[in-house]
């Protein structure tokens, strides 16, 4: 095996216990009611990957990045958005799912890896891994402000 094959095995093999880490997460974290604190965390906890972008190797231009900002939070939030909402359940808040919600977060991290494997081949592995991590997080950011709108708008009634 040549070494640009380890790394595409070695990227699939940590992509997929990434996969399963969030799926994991996800079920706990929907057992629990849902407070500010619980929407806003994740996405400024995540925005810390952006030191990866101090390295010049995982820089890419700005038009770049603001595409894949948007392709996240347009294209690739909406499933997620489209399968998730926030109900009041007596004095607590908590998230309801569709059956779909798992499928959503299953496809998406097969595009994920479709994706990459055109990309790889037109930018660096760093690069592409900064990609995706900006299109993570525009899927991220608009998926919790919209759980923030819910959770505000439940929590006034």
């Amino acid at each position: 095996m040549t070494l640009n094959t380890h790394s595409i095995w070695f990227t699939a093999i940590v992509s997929l216990i990434g996969l399963a880490g969030v799926m994991t997460w996800r079920v706990r974290e929907g057992r629990t009611a849902v407070t500010i604190r619980k929407i806003v965390i994740p996405p400024l906890g995540m925005s810390t990957g952006f030191c990866m972008f101090i390295v010049p190797a995982f820089r890419v231009p700005w038009a770049w990045a603001g595409i894949a900002f948007l392709a996240g939070a347009i294209l690739l939030a909406w499933p997620l958005v489209a399968t998730s909402r926030l109900i009041r359940d007596g004095d607590v808040i908590m998230m309801q799912r569709s059956g779909a919600f798992f499928a959503v977060i299953v496809a998406l991290a097969l595009i994920r890896f479709l994706a990459r494997s055109y990309l790889d081949s037109v930018m660096t592995l760093e690069q592409t891994g900064g990609l995706f991590f900006i299109l993570a997080f525009g899927m991220i950011v608009r998926w919790r402000v919209r759980m923030l709108m819910e959770y505000r708008a439940l929590t006034r009634s």
